[in-house]
Formats: structure tokens, C-alpha cells, sequence
């Protein structure tokens, strides 16, 4: 897997890519698949939701449709001690963790992942996905995502709180 400088690097391929997708206007899920595949390999991770902690932030850096998926490559940062809140996800999501470490948790309360930069992620979709990512470090992670979503769908859905002792 790449990460940091070499994300940085193979980004603009990415965005270049989906780009390229969105000005043929390519009626073929096979175009948007490679796309969806070039970001799954090099860098695609998480969400904003209820409630999300102070400074968490997401920016979109391109978005498509194509046969009645959208397409979102969006950036999230999540600063220390903060977390993205309880969600989950109506379609599948590709994330990669840019910087710092993202500590993923299930909605039994239980981690189901601690992902290094430079690592890969995916968030399968429903609500019986419901889940919290949060930065337990003292530097912010970074987030390259990667949305794959029916057409009009959030990016993603808030869901309270399981029962677990944090948020």
C-alpha cells in the first residue's frame, strides 16, 4: 500500500481517473469499476455523523454518477481525541488512512480494526453496519474515501449511540 508522500503522488491519477469517467459520460459500469479499483488499491475511509467531534472535517474533491451510483472521493480529517460518530454507510466505502491511526469500532462496542497509515479500509453497507471511527492518537488521521452509493444517498446515515461508554 502507498501512503503519505506517495498517496500524495498517485492521487491526482485517482481524481484524473473518476475525471475522466465524468466527461465521457461513460454509460459503462466497467469504467467507473476500474476507477472504483485504481482507489481501492492507491487510496480511498470514513464518515461524518452524530454527533461528529469539534474540527472533524470532510471535503469533497470530486463526485460522479454513473447507472444510478454516485461516485464521491472525499478527504476526511479527523483531529486528536475526536471521532467521526455513530453511522453507517448506504453503499460500500473504500478508505485509506493517509496520516495518523484510525481506531474503527463495531456496534457490539468491540475495535474491529486499528489502521496505520498507509493502511486500507472498507465499511460494507446498511444500517446493520452501524460503527464509529476514532483518533485515539495525538496527531489528526487523514482519510482518502472513496463512496459507492445508490444515486441520492447520503454520504452517510447518523445512528445513536449502541450503548456503548463512548462516543
Amino acid at each position: 500500500m502507498f501512503g503519505g508522500p506517495a498517496l500524495r503522488c498517485w492521487q491526482p491519477l485517482c481524481v484524473k481517473v473518476l475525471r475522466m469517467c465524468i466527461s465521457r459520460k461513460s454509460r459503462h459500469v466497467g469504467a467507473v469499476a476500474a476507477a472504483a479499483a485504481v482507489m481501492a488499491v492507491i487510496g480511498a475511509g470514513t464518515a461524518a455523523a452524530t454527533p461528529a467531534g469539534p474540527g472533524v472535517s470532510g471535503t469533497v474533491l470530486t463526485r460522479t454518477t454513473v447507472a444510478g451510483k454516485d461516485y464521491v472521493l472525499r478527504q476526511i480529517t479527523i483531529p486528536p481525541g475526536q471521532s467521526t460518530g455513530w453511522h453507517f454507510h448506504d453503499g460500500t466505502l473504500y478508505g485509506f488512512v493517509a496520516e495518523g491511526t484510525l481506531s474503527h469500532f463495531d456496534s457490539a462496542c468491540r475495535p474491529d480494526g486499528v489502521y496505520r497509515a498507509g493502511s486500507s479500509l472498507t465499511e460494507p453497507s446498511g444500517d446493520n453496519h452501524v460503527h464509529i471511527g476514532r483518533n485515539l492518537g495525538t496527531v489528526p488521521v487523514i482519510l482518502d474515501v472513496l463512496y459507492v452509493l445508490p444515486h441520492g444517498a447520503p454520504l452517510s446515515e447518523d445512528a445513536p449511540n449502541p450503548g456503548c461508554d463512548f462516543e
